[in-house]
């Protein structure tokens, strides 16, 4: 499976960088107990999972060794069963095992907020919704994570504070109101859609007034999302959020919002078991 996303391959080699600084340090003291021999090994999969991670693998073992092999049997985006072998690896001994826990790492925690994307993608598969993240990510990691998100189904929201406005409770009360708090963001945001929290129907009526282009339902109810959606009636793009679980997203859903944004996607997640083993 190709993945779209657009990142620099410098993102991913300083990610790499500082978590072997953080593992190795000086050295590592228990691979030099190992002869300097060449061997091969496999990454085995101990569960279901959506992978993700592949390059961030390839980069961990490229900065160690140039003469470090490795032959993918997936790809990122791939459905992977348990006892799957994902990877073979043939090279130095001592680098594939200083390589191996930082390899992990990166790999099951990727792949742990994949497979919680493909679990919330596929219970909305049938409906023209769009499942997002949001900024609550692991710090250092957030690009790793929102490409995570693209492997397991998802859509990235904004990246970060530099590439799109959602105006909040804190910017409204600090500019006065949602009509001007809006009017200045679209002054200031050429050809960037300006998106603004509501939490009742008289703030949504502002917002709609002022022409944002995304409204944010903030912990609207079944109901609530409903008569929004009948409000609205298309002027604005729909972005249901907070109290999302897979119990209920379906059913926020089928309300007929246009997106659907959960900070569980990237905060809330558990590593896939994983494993590096000799052959």
């Amino acid at each position: 499976m190709t993945i779209k996303f657009d990142f620099n391959q410098n993102i991913i080699s300083d990610n790499v960088t500082q978590a072997l600084k953080e593992d190795i340090g000086a050295g590592d003291l228990t691979a030099s107990l190992i002869p300097e021999t060449s061997t091969t090994a496999t990454i085995i999969s101990r569960e279901k999972a959506t992978l993700s991670g592949v390059l961030w693998v390839n980069e961990v073992f490229a900065q160690l060794s140039s003469n470090i092999k490795i032959i993918w049997f997936f790809n990122d985006g791939d459905r992977i069963s348990e006892n799957d072998i994902l990877c073979e690896l043939t090279g130095p001994a001592r680098q594939l095992l200083s390589g191996e826990r930082v390899a992990l790492n990166f790999l099951q925690t990727l792949s742990g907020t994949a497979s919680l994307v493909q679990n919330y993608a596929d219970t909305v598969v049938d409906l023209d919704v769009k499942i997002l993240d949001t900024r609550k990510t692991i710090p250092g990691l957030r690009i790793a994570q929102k490409y995570a998100v693209r492997c397991g189904g998802g859509h990235n929201h904004r990246v970060g504070l530099y590439d799109g406005i959602l105006i909040k409770e804190n910017h409204i009360l600090a500019t006065g109101s949602i009509i001007a708090a809006i009017a200045s963001a679209q002054k200031i945001a050429k050809g960037i859609a300006v998106e603004v929290e509501v939490e009742n129907f008289d703030e949504l009526e502002q917002a709609l007034i002022a022409q944002a282009d995304i409204i944010l339902l903030d912990n609207f109810d079944v109901p609530n999302l409903i008569k929004a959606v009948e409000i609205n009636q298309g002027r604005a793009k729909l972005e249901a959020s907070g109290g999302i679980t897979l119990d209920n997203v379906r059913t926020i859903a089928e309300t007929g919002v246009d997106q659907i944004s959960i900070g569980a996607l990237t905060k809330d997640i558990r590593a896939i078991d994983l494993s590096m083993r000799f052959i």
